[in-house]
């Protein structure tokens, strides 16, 4: 009997806790787009690049993330929030033109690893945006097109 109750009393704070969760919800402000230091715009990258970079890595490592229906339910905002801002604070296609040349040669040589190795897109992200998933052909392509424009 003393275990029923216990178990019901952990249920229900447990459900309390989820639902004042609710009430801290994450800043989903998206900046404006500025072409003058978006990747995309400076290297005049091709359609299909462009394509690739918008599905499978703009929503991380950019100022144009897109946030799905699960955002709005905490604590998983707060993971996907978090996952967001490492991404664009370790590399942001939005601010590229920022970048100093030394800095975005880096950044092009650990693009090429990651993807090479499969770790970018994440997994934990390709598992709700099937359509970031990339073929060996996509992959091809932008480690081509990164390699192209290392030195630029």
């Amino acid at each position: 009997m003393l275990k029923k109750i216990t178990i019901k009393r952990v249920a229900l704070a447990i459900l309390f806790l989820l639902i004042i969760f609710q009430f801290f919800r994450i800043d989903k402000t998206v900046k404006p787009v500025d072409i003058s230091t978006d990747v995309i715009s400076l290297t005049n990258a091709d359609a299909e690049v462009a394509s690739i970079l918008k599905v499978s890595c703009y929503d991380c490592h950019s100022n144009q993330p897109t946030y799905p229906w699960y955002t709005n339910i905490a604590p998983v905002s707060w993971w996907i929030k978090h996952h967001i801002n490492e991404g664009s604070h370790h590399l942001n296609f939005s601010e590229w033109g920022n970048y100093s040349q030394k800095k975005k040669d880096h950044k092009l040589e650990e693009c090429i690893e990651m993807v090479e190795e499969g770790e970018m897109p994440m997994s934990s992200y390709t598992i709700m945006h099937k359509d970031a998933a990339l073929s060996e052909l996509q992959k091809k392509k932008l480690i081509d097109w990164f390699t192209s424009i290392k030195g630029h």
